[in-house]
């Protein structure tokens, strides 16, 4: 429900004034000069063309067709594809991802804070989807909305352990401004640490359920530890009978502080670089090829 009432009271914020803005400023309006006549020429079908006074990839531009193509698909019998993007039609892009992008921040919210009621979520979406600097741009043909919304998109994915799909809308992200990598190397990087802290909160479990089975008492005996220094392997018979150690990786005396909570984090990447390397190798090949492609323009910007 609260997503849907942040998706209509941004609705009802946005779409007002941005048919209010399109019949003041009818003309592109700033950078918007570089921006609608780019479009436009993608409208045409004319991919080849490309303003060099542009600095930034043309993700933006095929949103805006994927947009147009399915919003009025039955305009198109009386319309050509070129004259349904006019600058009111294109800046229209931005509203709607303003929509998607205050659903998106509802739902992070809920998953980053589930405690938190219900209203409290919706107002604070609301709140943050309004916030000037990204509410400003909605009524123009920038990037910024566009870019914002995949952003949180690839955010939430990777919160909800997507991270296929996440790295698919991060490249996505870049695409629309290449200076999103940064974001999509940080939800890389917020995705391992969420990857470590799970498998610890997993395996200290197990050893306080084996623990408790042993020895009833001594479940309230570490209680002021940190759950990381309670870790620790399981002990299994071999063929002979022998007590062995299975081969894990393990600190034999953990020491206090932050060194000990490094040196565990450590070793349990170590211990599933593996499942690490499947589950976040889409990243790993976005990165390489965008490494590639700053090699090869020699710059990260177009132009």
């Amino acid at each position: 429900m609260g997503r849907a009432i942040v998706g209509v009271a941004v609705a009802l914020c946005t779409f007002p004034i941005s048919i209010f803005v399109n019949r003041i400023v009818t003309e592109p309006y700033m950078d918007e000069i570089f921006h609608v006549p780019q479009a436009q020429q993608y409208c045409r079908g004319n991919f080849r063309s490309w303003d060099p006074m542009i600095t930034t990839p043309p993700g933006l531009y095929f949103l805006s067709l994927a947009y147009l193509a399915s919003i009025f698909p039955g305009l198109s019998f009386v319309l050509s594809f070129s004259e349904l993007c006019s600058t009111s039609a294109l800046r229209f892009t931005n509203s709607v991802m303003a929509v998607i992008c205050g659903i998106l921040i509802f739902e992070i919210m809920s998953v980053l804070s589930p405690s938190l009621g219900d209203e409290k979520r919706t107002f604070r979406a609301l709140v943050l989807s309004l916030y000037p600097l990204h509410w400003f741009f909605t009524f123009l043909y920038y990037t910024d909305v566009a870019s914002l919304t995949a952003v949180l998109a690839m955010y939430l994915l990777a919160l909800k352990h997507k991270y296929f799909f996440s790295s698919l809308i991060g490249a996505f992200s870049v695409l629309i401004r290449q200076t999103n990598i940064i974001w999509m190397l940080f939800v890389a990087c917020a995705g391992v640490i969420d990857f470590t802290e799970s498998h610890s909160k997993h395996r200290s479990e197990s050893v306080e359920f084996s623990s408790s089975k042993e020895d009833p008492n001594s479940s309230t005996s570490h209680g002021g530890a940190s759950k990381l220094r309670r870790r620790r392997t399981r002990e299994v018979p071999n063929r002979h009978g022998n007590i062995c150690t299975p081969n894990v990786l393990v600190p034999t005396a953990p020491s206090a502080g932050l060194v000990d909570e490094v040196q565990h984090t450590i070793i349990i990447l170590w211990n599933h670089f593996w499942d690490l390397l499947v589950a976040f190798s889409p990243f790993f090949v976005v990165f390489t090829g965008f490494i590639a492609f700053v090699w090869w323009n020699g710059s990260i910007v177009l132009g």
